[in-house]
């Protein structure tokens, strides 16, 4: 088995809450709120804790509220790499409104990062990649780090022959279209962001796996995923396609669904699983994670359960 670093730029304190209506204009009564690590990377390592694996998160810290998140995660049991960041750790928070179900997800934007700290960072990581092992890069990067950090990335550990697993949106995805230099091993998005990336509707499995298979033949990565919800996901790499259906499962919170499927993909692949097993393992953490509650990942014992019902499929 070979070893997994996640790296978490952005992360975040997060705290979850419910009330009983959700107004404007009056004091919200909240129940005992519920306080996690937060941010794609760390996400990514509760997973893979969750489900019986072991990984390294590196995480840049600062303030009262980055001692606040060293603590949870060493409460979670998760390897720690700390970095100081150039501000304060960020917190987000959750309200449920418990009369109709709705969530309530507010999200801060993290500290400014000079180029300084992004420099530093960078060389950090590159000490601390395994050497022939997975680097996990998941999360909204926070501002100042700029948009061809995930190929700055990859030169930098491809000396210790580790394989990048991107999971990325927005303009980092944009940019790495663009890009001369290919970052990734796996490259996940979800349907909405391939679907901004095609510039069209990919209303079925075979126009999503059509379009994977575009971006593997264009360099981007040598695997391709992308999240289609309830559906599933497809994977496709140079030779191969495959769609995995979801469990049908009662839906309590989408939150950590993603973070769930890149930690079950990670451990799977550092295991050296066959990329069908790695995917449905993916799709069954994804399936397991909406059935908890705000900021709660998959459970073992869920998992367990419904990877007999997420069917790979070739395509």
């Amino acid at each position: 088995m070979t070893a997994i670093l996640t790296i978490t730029l952005n992360p975040t304190v997060d705290i979850a809450t419910e009330a009983d209506t959700v107004e404007p204009e009056r004091k919200l009564r909240c129940s005992r709120p519920k306080t996690d690590p937060g941010g794609g990377g760390i996400n990514v390592s509760r997973a893979i804790t969750l489900l019986g694996g072991h990984s390294t998160a590196f995480v840049a810290v600062g303030g009262p509220l980055g001692d606040k998140l060293v603590h949870l995660l060493a409460e979670a049991g998760i390897g720690l790499a700390p970095f100081p960041a150039p501000g304060e750790t960020r917190q987000s928070f959750s309200v449920t409104d418990q009369s109709t179900g709705a969530q309530y997800r507010f999200v801060m934007p993290g500290p400014l990062w000079p180029r300084r700290s992004v420099d530093a960072a960078l060389s950090r990581i590159a000490r601390a990649a395994p050497k022939g092992g997975i680097v996990v890069l998941s999360g909204s990067q926070p501002p100042g780090v700029p948009v061809d950090f995930p190929t700055r990335l990859t030169s930098r550990i491809a000396r210790a022959g580790a394989r990048l697993l991107l999971d990325t949106s927005g303009k980092p995805l944009h940019h790495l279209c663009r890009a001369s230099a290919r970052p990734a091993y796996v490259l996940r998005m979800d349907e909405d962001e391939a679907e901004g990336l095609a510039g069209r509707p990919l209303p079925s499995r075979d126009a999503s796996a059509d379009f994977a298979r575009s971006l593997v033949t264009r360099g981007l990565a040598q695997i391709v995923i992308i999240a289609r919800g309830a559906d599933g996901s497809v994977m496709a790499t140079a030779d191969h396609r495959w769609h995995c259906a979801a469990a049908k499962v009662p839906v309590v919170s989408k939150v950590g669904a993603g973070d769930s499927f890149v930690g079950a993909l990670a451990l799977a692949l550092s295991r050296d699983d066959e990329l069908p097993r790695a995917l449905q393992f993916g799709v069954a953490a994804a399936s397991a994670a909406v059935m908890t509650e705000a900021t709660q990942l998959c459970r073992p014992s869920d998992v367990r359960r419904l990877l007999s019902q997420c069917i790979v499929t070739a395509l």
